[in-house]
């Protein structure tokens, strides 16, 4: 197979542009692994107060900072 017909089969990781509450991060996660994105966030609420709040709001900021925009 082509190198470029395998390009165009994998999903990427993006910051969601339509399904975004904050920054994208929630919705992009959901969009990328074909879940609704309230599971998603629902499960980031559980973690969040779980882990004290820090270290998740720390991995919200990465992920906001590193996921690009999609182009």
């Amino acid at each position: 197979m082509p190198k470029e017909n395998m390009n165009e089969n994998i999903k990427r990781l993006y910051l969601s542009e339509v399904d975004r509450k904050i920054a994208g991060v929630c919705g992009g996660i959901g969009e990328r692994f074909s879940i609704d994105s309230t599971i998603i966030r629902v499960l980031f609420l559980f973690l969040l107060v779980v882990t004290a709040i820090v270290p998740m709001m720390v991995f919200y900021l990465l992920a906001w900072a590193v996921i690009p925009h999609q182009p």
